[in-house]
């Protein structure tokens, strides 16, 4: 299909050739459960499990393999995090630029009576910011690595650091910055890790992971489903092991295929800061492109960012700017609240939204010199 593709913060796409290879091979000359049988085809099907796993450990620089848990997707590894560390009375702090997988569990948590919560109302969180809202009975703190909104980056390292010294839980949300970002979970003291497997890790749609550090103490950390694990089968009661504590049911195998490759795909191919610095050279040139256009407006700031680029023109909603460039020119990008509702209370843009352009891996520079004069084009029509 052709067109140009600036959504990779909802999905990254193209994926690697490899990926897709790699999704067809388990799906036609594998196929089996693993951890069900010891049959051939199941064993190569745990291998390829195991491979993905390990994959994901060096990645954020987890010692042990099984503390890398395969989820649906980011909101089901971050619904985990969440409501398996909190208990009632807990205090729980989060920031003013999350997204809607973190504050919906958070809201349903407080409006309910359950815990107490803090939203640090800022874009960037400073530690004197964080001191200021803990508490004596502070539990857990949540945060948004990088916005899905602006691309901004927090600096996570003093804050987690931080929470280290008080005893209060690290969960980060690496939905954006997973495979763009370089993370280190010791380094960065981060207890519990969700990322979407679809992103920034080039898998397929519908997976994701959560990952714990080798220094937690999971067993304090509470299932959020049960059930079959093909293993302790004469038991009624679900294994205390990882990573069959947290992993019940049929895994997304041809998923964790497909992000095994994308992992493998990127270690190969890039080095440490390869693929930031391609997504921001590619969000400069269009704000470079675009700031001749009367009425433009963009939402950056000055910190790092993952290739993100909200925008708006003056006298055009963004659906009605997404609907002419998808119609007009056959470029894709993502308009409205982005599911962070939160991200643009604090930007000012709520509740008509923004216009995201989301730059990945695959984007070009020719695309991007398209898109801004695709824009100029719709700016100049209308006025």
């Amino acid at each position: 299909m052709n067109g140009i593709y600036f959504d990779n913060a909802a999905t990254s796409f193209p994926k690697p050739e490899s990926v897709a290879v790699s999704v067809v091979n388990y799906i036609n000359n594998i196929g089996a459960n693993p951890g069900r049988s010891a049959n051939r085809r199941s064993i190569e099907a745990s291998d390829i499990v195991f491979e993905c796993r390990e994959l994901l450990a060096e990645k954020f620089g987890l010692k042990d393999p099984l503390r890398a848990i395969f989820t649906l997707n980011a909101t089901d590894a971050l619904n985990t995090a969440i409501l398996g560390s909190i208990s009632p009375g807990d205090h729980v702090i989060t920031g003013g630029m999350e997204h809607n997988s973190t504050m919906r569990p958070l809201n349903s948590l407080e409006s309910r009576g359950i815990i107490e919560l803090s939203v640090i109302e800022k874009r960037q969180i400073s530690t004197e910011d964080l001191m200021a809202v803990i508490k004596h009975n502070s539990k857990v703190f949540i945060l948004n690595h990088a916005s899905n909104v602006t691309g901004d980056v927090q600096k996570t390292t003093d804050l987690f650091n931080l929470c280290r010294k008080k005893k209060i839980i690290t969960i980060l949300d690496a939905a954006q910055s997973a495979g763009t970002i370089n993370i280190d979970m010791h380094k960065d003291n981060i207890d519990i890790l969700a990322t979407s497997g679809h992103k920034g890790l080039y898998g397929p749609a519908g997976t994701g992971a959560m990952l714990i550090n080798d220094s937690y103490d999971y067993e304090t950390f509470v299932p959020l489903k049960t059930g079959g694990t093909g293993s302790s089968s004469e038991s009624f009661s679900q294994p205390v092991f990882l990573p069959d504590r947290f992993e019940s049911g049929t895994l997304n195998v041809p998923g964790i295929a497909g992000i095994a490759a994308g992992l493998q795909y990127l270690k190969d191919n890039f080095s440490k800061d390869d693929i930031i610095t391609h997504k921001n050279r590619l969000r400069e040139m269009f704000l470079d492109g675009c700031s001749t256009i009367e009425g433009f407006t963009s939402y950056r700031s000055g910190t790092i960012n993952t290739g993100v680029v909200s925008f708006n023109i003056d006298g055009i909603e963004p659906s009605r700017l997404s609907m002419l460039l998808g119609d007009e020119y056959e470029i894709s990008g993502r308009p409205g609240l982005q599911c962070a509702p939160a991200a643009h209370i604090r930007l000012g843009t709520f509740p008509a939204g923004t216009m995201r352009f989301s730059f990945g891996l695959f984007n070009t520079n020719d695309e991007v010199e398209r898109a801004v004069t695709a824009i100029k084009k719709i700016a100049k029509s209308i006025r």
